[in-house]
């Protein structure tokens, strides 16, 4: 996976983001600011101006370049999530020219680790937390178990699938959501539903 292929990521992640704008926005409207599709779409449509613009020679240029536009750009909590989330994806990533299906792994393992770090999430909280943590786990194991890249990558998109899906009854203890208490339950949460595009696209791109 070289910058490229991580663009090509980064493009179908912002295509998801764009045509799931309205539902992203109506999810966030029930519990949240009404505004997690606008932002992250706006977010990423920057991101991709950027990355045309300046065309990041590595894996771990383009991260950081994705990471810093969205802190920039996108308002809420997403912004500084999701940026987060990819800077610490650059670092771990390091200096090389491409990435291997466990130096994603590791990457993508950073970047939940970067979520923790800033949102203080852990499971259950009703959060993006929980499609990417199971998500990162699954991708893991099947690489653990000797499974190809393509194989590991659709069992960590089933596992956000099933952890986003999870969020519906639970009680949001964090973020704005949270402030709903009882009533935040019954609605699937914005943030888990935008990660589980993000493992969606790189079942889409990264695996081949």
């Amino acid at each position: 996976m070289n910058a490229a292929v991580l663009t090509a990521w980064l493009t179908e992640f912002a295509r998801l983001v764009s045509s799931h704008r309205d539902l992203l926005t109506e999810l966030d409207s029930a519990i949240g600011d009404a505004d997690h599709g606008s932002n992250l779409d706006r977010g990423m449509t920057a991101v991709l101006a950027t990355l045309e613009k300046e065309s990041p020679p590595t894996p771990a240029a383009v991260l950081k370049r994705t990471g810093m536009t969205l802190v920039s750009t996108v308002g809420g909590a997403s912004g500084p999530l999701y940026g987060t989330a990819f800077l610490r994806m650059a670092t771990a990533a390091g200096d090389d020219d491409t990435l291997d299906g466990p130096g994603f792994a590791k990457a993508l393992r950073a970047a939940l680790d970067g979520v923790v770090a800033r949102g203080k999430a852990v499971a259950g909280d009703k959060t993006m937390y929980d499609a990417l943590a199971p998500a990162v786990d699954a991708l893991d194991a099947a690489l653990a178990d000797g499974q190809p890249f393509d194989e590991a990558i659709d069992a960590a998109l089933r596992a956000a699938e099933q952890g986003r899906e999870a969020t519906t009854p639970m009680v949001a203890r964090k973020g704005r959501a949270s402030y709903l208490g009882e009533r935040s339950a019954g609605h699937q949460d914005p943030g888990a539903t935008s990660v589980t595009f993000l493992i969606a696209a790189a079942a889409a791109t990264l695996s081949g």
